[in-house]
């Protein structure tokens, strides 16, 4: 039974969860193409540090407003049909945003969009004083509408993640889960490695409207393969199905709460990577910095998810984590210190190093974070559960693209970005010592749901 335990494909041998997470390999290929494209966009459009940071904003608004109703609609409806729906409008969105782009120019300066760039180009004074009013371009009319194709994408992303991260438990059997998460996050790097560096290629190759359209065929496909997905085991009706209160939505905050580990490991990631991310900088560090074009673009943003699924594939293949919450200190603290690396870099290589060491950092934060989520849960709660979580890790990418790019606008992007690495480590000690239930977390293979 031990060699059954610490078989590496063991989940990918049920051919349910094997159909379903190639489909969705493919449709997080275009999603992250789609994601770092459109901050290229919108960089080389306006050359503004604060635009960059509103992309952050469009993105947390669904995010906060939303991920809890979602969550609450993930345990009362078939997950699969949800995940449906909200992948369709997806399709759509990007479909309009390769219109928007590829017609960019013939867009007419209707008042209703000169009004809403002249209110992007005053947010951007009160940060960006420092830099000459010329250099800061806010004159495209298609600009707001990529903002706003951008938000409705947001807000069909958000209602159908908790479905998304809550569906796997119901496609193996359970003693595979923390196999299946692994492999998860294993299928989610590659993508992010795969999507940021082929959307670099394209934009050299084909423009901007080749990205949108190449997500929107990923989704679609996706779309496609929903349909051959059967349950492994039935989903557990939650046992306020019928309810409609915010006792009920709120019921994964509770649980949540209850569990010290869980708050703990969330909170980690919550404050660390809003403090240290430093994603929604590369635009700049590509061009203002280290000089490499779309093409290194690309690959800078691709370098995170190639450490991350290096150290994917390496957890994939030992043995579960004798101490994990141990681990999962240390490896915040490693990311705070490569972040603060990246920041003083003026090396392309050196730079590609140390976005590659966060990646691996970030994704033993990662595994441990959602195996503890899925390991920890009652079913009837994941969706819930799953969607609070959403809100830790959502909320800390989206805020943190806000305050990098704003803190940027300050007091430019190498303080930006080592200041915040610093934060991280200090984030790592605090929590260290406020959570000691982290450090003393037995393997995850000893845990169990709980009520």
């Amino acid at each position: 039974m031990s060699e059954l335990r610490h078989d590496p494909y063991a989940a990918l041998r049920v051919r349910t969860y094997r159909d379903y997470l190639v489909g969705s390999f493919f449709a997080l290929i275009g999603r992250q193409a789609v994601t770092a494209v459109a901050t290229w966009q919108v960089y080389q459009w306006t050359g503004s540090a604060t635009a960059l940071g509103l992309v952050g904003l469009v993105n947390v608004l669904p995010l906060l407003a939303l991920s809890l109703p979602a969550g609450a609609i993930a345990d009362r409806h078939d997950r699969r049909r949800l995940i449906a729906a909200g992948t369709a409008v997806v399709v759509v969105v990007n479909v309009l945003l390769a219109a928007a782009s590829w017609f960019h120019a013939a867009v007419p300066a209707w008042p209703v969009l000169r009004a809403a760039n002249a209110l992007l180009a005053a947010a951007a004074a009160v940060f960006e004083r420092h830099d000459a009013a010329a250099a800061l371009r806010f004159d495209t009319p298609a600009l707001p509408l990529v903002y706003l194709l951008l938000l409705v994408n947001a807000c069909a992303r958000i209602l159908i993640w908790p479905a998304r991260s809550s569906i796997t438990p119901l496609l193996v059997p359970t003693p595979l889960l923390g196999n299946a998460i692994t492999w998860n996050t294993s299928a989610f790097e590659i993508a992010t490695v795969a999507g940021p560096a082929l959307g670099g290629f394209l934009i050299a190759a084909a423009g901007i409207p080749s990205v949108y359209a190449l997500g929107a065929g990923l989704e679609f496909w996706f779309l496609l393969s929903l349909r051959r997905i059967v349950y492994f085991q039935p989903p557990v009706p939650s046992a306020h199905a019928g309810r409609r209160s915010w006792r009920e939505v709120l019921a994964g905050a509770e649980f949540i709460w209850r569990k010290k580990v869980i708050l703990g490991a969330s909170s980690l990631d919550l404050f660390a990577v809003l403090l240290g991310g430093a994603m929604a900088l590369i635009p700049i560090y590509a061009d203002r910095i280290l000089h490499v074009g779309p093409v290194g673009f690309g690959w800078l943003r691709a370098a995170p998810s190639l450490g991350a699924f290096a150290m994917a594939m390496w957890l994939a293949h030992r043995a579960p984590l004798a101490r994990p919450g141990l681990t999962l200190l240390w490896s915040v603290a490693g990311f705070g210190a490569a972040i603060v690396v990246f920041g003083i870099s003026t090396s392309f290589w050196l730079s590609l190093a140390a976005l590659f060491l966060t990646g691996a950092f970030d994704n033993v934060s990662v595994v441990v974070r959602q195996s503890l989520v899925q390991l920890l849960t009652p079913d009837s709660l994941r969706g819930r559960v799953t969607a609070v979580n959403q809100i830790f890790i959502g909320s800390s990418n989206e805020i943190g693209a806000l305050r990098a790019g704003l803190m940027s606008a300050l007091v430019g992007p190498v303080g930006a970005v080592v200041w915040g690495g610093l934060g991280t480590l200090a984030v790592a000690a605090a929590i260290a010592r406020a959570v000691p239930g982290l450090r003393r977390l037995p393997p995850l293979s000893d845990l169990r749901p709980e009520a």
